[in-house]
């Protein structure tokens, strides 16, 4: 997608905070008709700004789902290693959320475990294999503080 016009990026942000909100309630929030605003939605999602829609859980309710934060180096920061190392992060959906970084590591990832004999089973399989990696750091989550849709709840 090209451009985003302000009622897109309204669309979106409305979306943020409440991707199940009813088409029709998008449409009078942001002063189109349904069917206008529910081809704009599906321009968005055809155009890739919308990837897909996820559900918060609260940490109470997903019993035995502990969060892993893992930083990785990579021995080299070249684009080729970069591309390599994310379309490999790609092909495992273990891998939740992927970010590169600035600073001391050159990535983040976030991956969700049941108990220590899965993240071993993960390290093992797929972060020791991912191409290019020079070291590995993970951190066990206590509990989940804060997950946001974007700039509050409803």
């Amino acid at each position: 997608m090209d451009s985003l016009d302000a009622i897109d990026r309204n669309l979106l942000k409305l979306l943020r905070l409440n991707a199940r909100m009813s088409n029709a309630a998008l449409a009078a929030e942001v002063g189109l008709s349904p069917s206008a605003c529910l081809r704009r939605i599906r321009l968005l999602e055809e155009g890739g700004v919308i990837r897909g829609y996820t559900v918060l859980l609260d940490s109470r309710q997903s019993e035995g789902s502990i969060a892993v934060i893992i930083n990785i180096t990579l021995e080299r920061q070249t684009e080729e290693y970069l591309n390599r190392f994310e379309a490999a992060v790609r092909r495992h959906p273990e891998i939740k959320e992927c970010f590169l970084m600035t600073g001391g590591s050159d990535y983040l990832l976030k991956v969700e475990v049941e108990n220590a004999g899965e993240f071993e089973r993960i390290h093992k399989e797929i972060l020791s294999a991912l191409p290019g990696v020079l070291r590995i750091h993970s951190s066990f989550s206590i509990r989940n503080v804060l997950a946001t849709r974007s700039k509050g709840r409803r």
